[in-house]
């Protein structure tokens, strides 16, 4: 499982977390060492002057009655016995491991410090001058050290600051997301309008060389159909005045005339399909349809006495595709099929819930294709010769793998296990 985020927006929050949180922790440890230890310890430094000066007596240690008497009005400083101490609240009082060991440096010998929090914060320490008392500092001013508002406080600031982050980045990041989607547009064969130039130096330079790529390939697309149409235009004209020429022949040509005019046919089916590749129905809107309807239709066109189509419509839901376009992908399946194998065809459509797409495959009997020749068949110009023959121009699953990719989808060419070929087209159940 993947912990760290792949995407730049994702690593730019977590590396502003991570040092607001090392910041965060500094600061935190500095105020302890540089404000709040020196507080402390100028603290005790204080309170073990004043247990000094109660016992003053350093060769025997008594106490002076009028000393602690005064000590006790002017500072509320009061030394108990042992028992006397339990009875005014040393029994609950929490143990100082490391206050009582400072204490036992600054007055020079083993000192023991207890800390009780009721009304009033109390102090109380075991003096080493006169080990079988207790006394007891009331700190007014002074409450057991409590860094929870502290760290609420940093927490806050860094929440504050990483919301701050992500929408400084998510801004940042809204230009790639932009480009993102209109280079998938241009990838399926659309062209956006030229995108916004804003944002970073960075990111405006990669949008200008965006903009210039996909001016320059639309420019490109343009040419090519011009230039196909020139080319399909100039090729038809001769080919019609050949086939007026062959009307005139005498009837002893009559088997010249019918080779020429199949030849006609299939440098005008060849034509066709030179301008269905180009064109791939690009500029059709997408609509909601239901396939089972569309191959419905189709295959009730493509019927015909010799062989028998089969479909096997499943429960799906519609889908986004351009008609005419997915129209012409079932009409070459089946044709293909038909002409590749001798037996009945059959087509199925269903719906894949992982993938979140539905599919239609048409399956047939034929001889099928070499698993190493599957792949190169969806190249341009390119036929099954050794499985399934060399008619055509070798652009019909070339046409029909452009336009499920324009679809976003997925074309599978797989032989069955029984015989035959099976092509399963998949079709996302709503276009990104």
């Amino acid at each position: 499982m993947r912990i760290l985020p792949r995407s730049a927006f994702g690593q730019t929050i977590l590396l502003i977390g991570i040092l607001l949180l090392i910041n965060q922790a500094i600061t935190l440890g500095s105020i302890m060492v540089y404000i709040l230890q020196p507080n402390s310890d100028q603290i005790e430094q204080l309170l073990a002057k004043q247990i000094r000066v109660i016992f003053i007596e350093v060769d025997e240690p008594v106490l002076s009655a009028s000393m602690v008497k005064a000590f006790q009005q002017e500072t509320g400083i009061n030394v108990y016995t042992e028992q006397d101490a339990m009875e005014q609240g040393l029994r609950g009082a929490i143990y100082k491991e490391i206050a009582s060991r400072n204490m036992s440096n600054l007055l020079g010998g083993p000192a023991e410090v207890r800390f009780t929090q009721e009304d009033d914060f109390l102090y109380w320490v075991r003096p080493p001058q006169a080990p079988e008392y207790w006394v007891k500092i009331p700190l007014n001013s002074l409450e057991e050290a409590n860094y929870t508002p502290l760290v609420i406080v940093l927490m806050i600031l860094g929440g504050l600051s990483v919301i701050g982050g992500w929408l400084v980045v998510r801004q940042l990041n809204r230009p790639l997301k932009a480009l993102q989607s209109a280079a998938h547009q241009v990838g399926r064969g659309a062209f956006p309008e030229p995108l916004n130039e804003h944002g970073t130096t960075e990111i405006v330079a990669v949008t200008q060389a965006f903009n210039h790529m996909s001016k320059g390939i639309k420019q490109l697309e343009e040419d090519r159909n011009l230039l196909m149409a020139g080319i399909s235009h100039d090729l038809r004209t001769p080919l019609t005045r050949i086939r007026l020429a062959t009307e005139m022949m005498s009837k002893e040509d009559e088997f010249l005339k019918e080779g020429i005019e199949g030849d006609i046919d299939d440098m005008n089916t060849i034509i066709d399909q030179f301008i269905d590749y180009i064109r791939h129905d690009s500029k059709d809107t997408m609509e909601l349809i239901d396939l089972n309807v569309l191959i419905g239709e189709v295959v009730q066109a493509e019927s015909n006495i010799d062989r028998i189509i089969t479909f096997e419509a499943g429960n799906i839901p519609k889908v986004p595709v351009r008609y005419v376009a997915i129209k012409r992908v079932v009409s070459n399946l089946i044709q293909n099929a038909l002409r590749y194998s001798d037996e009945d065809i059959t087509l199925t459509s269903g719906i894949d819930t992982a993938s979140q797409s539905v599919y239609f495959a048409v399956c047939d009997s034929g001889p099928g294709i070499p698993e190493t020749d599957i792949d190169r068949l969806f190249q341009p110009f390119t036929q099954g010769d050794k499985a399934r023959g060399t008619e055509g121009s070798g652009l019909g699953l070339a046409i029909i793998k452009r336009i499920v990719d324009t679809h976003s989808g997925k074309i599978v060419l797989s032989n069955r296990e029984q015989g035959g070929l099976s092509a399963k087209v998949s079709l996302p159940l709503q276009q990104p």
